[in-house]
């Protein structure tokens, strides 16, 4: 059964392009993760889905229903847990999972089980009864997921659940997504955090630029990329003129199938390579041009790599782009006032 189906959606504001034909499947009892940098789209695809936004066109469907026409009857099916934590400061923790009860309607003979269930899963006994603004950070994170778990939704939406968290509050989310999985829960999740898709998704899909660049389990995406993974660095601290002459020369090595310049660590380079030789050729190939290798290190695919492969940059580097733009956008403001 397909619990999400999104079919060409498109959302713009002004000349930004959030959706560009968004194409998205996810099937019933899977935790689904959304994986790609900020600005690719997956916030806004999440509250499309969650209906509290509209596309600008496209389909969107959500346990069976029809998002659009039937925004009511979804929000009944599903919890939606922003990045951005929103709790009042004066109420308990306790008393705040009242409220969220009562807004959701749940039956007085459900209500004290219920509550008392989501303390327990995310382990908030010990401060539950403290007002909420004496809070950490993981504590509100924690009391935020536990309000949008109270009515047992068919669907948890969740955007970035763990940023900035500390080990334990992860730990404790990470634990309950996999018990909410095991009882038949599904769980949409986006992360820009490589290692918490590949530990907790059975399916995921990469997006860039408000479209699917790819889609499948972590490991069927690693292993349709094929070939091993090579960082070459030349020196400690290189420049981007000398990586890409090195890039130019090493991608003509047999074996090699493709270079990337990475810009976020140094203007080391990425290589997809085939065969166990490469390395030899590489050093062989660097030494004849009088090039020194001041670090070479070589791995099995990771989903860094299927991004760099889908997209010609790393995960990393297409953060730094966008933080770039925003910086630009900012400055431009300030020198308009």
């Amino acid at each position: 059964m397909t619990v999400i189906e999104l079919r060409e959606l498109k959302k713009s504001y002004g000349n930004v392009k959030a959706l560009d034909g968004l194409n998205l499947e996810v099937p019933s009892g899977v935790l689904y993760g959304l994986l790609g940098p900020n600005g690719a789209g997956k916030t806004t695809a999440l509250r499309v889905i969650s209906t509290l936004i509209a596309p600008d066109s496209g389909i969107v469907r959500v346990a069976g229903l029809d998002a659009l026409k039937q925004a009511r009857a979804v929000r009944s099916r599903l919890g939606y847990v922003a990045q951005e934590v929103a709790i009042d400061k004066i109420l308990t923790g306790r008393e705040l999972l009242r409220l969220q009860a009562a807004l959701y309607h749940l039956p007085t003979s459900d209500l004290a089980k219920r509550i008392e269930w989501v303390i327990e899963s995310l382990d908030m006994k010990l401060w539950i009864d403290r007002r909420c603004g004496t809070y950490s950070g993981g504590m509100r994170r924690r009391l935020d997921l536990a309000s949008g778990l109270l009515h047992q939704p068919q669907l948890l939406v969740l955007d970035e659940p763990t940023v900035g968290l500390d080990i334990e509050s992860r730990s404790a989310i990470w634990k309950l997504l996999r018990d909410l999985i095991g009882q038949g829960t599904t769980v949409l999740l986006s992360s820009h955090y490589l290692e918490e898709v590949e530990a907790l998704a059975d399916r995921m899909a990469i997006l860039d630029e408000g479209r699917v660049i790819a889609e499948g389990t972590p490991s069927q995406l690693k292993k349709e990329l094929g070939g091993d993974r090579i960082t070459l660095r030349i020196r400690e601290f290189s420049n981007e003129a000398e990586s890409e002459e090195v890039r130019q020369l090493i991608q003509k090595v047999e074996g090699v199938r493709q270079v990337v310049v990475n810009k976020s660590q140094g203007f080391s380079l990425n290589l997809v390579v085939d065969g166990d030789e490469v390395i030899s050729l590489l050093r062989a190939q660097l030494s004849a041009a009088q090039l020194p290798v001041f670090a070479i290190t070589q791995s099995k695919p990771s989903l860094d790599d299927v991004y760099l492969q889908a997209t010609g940059r790393t995960l990393m580097d297409a953060e730094l782009a966008v933080a770039g733009k925003r910086d630009i956008k900012l400055e431009s403001k300030k020198s308009m006032r």
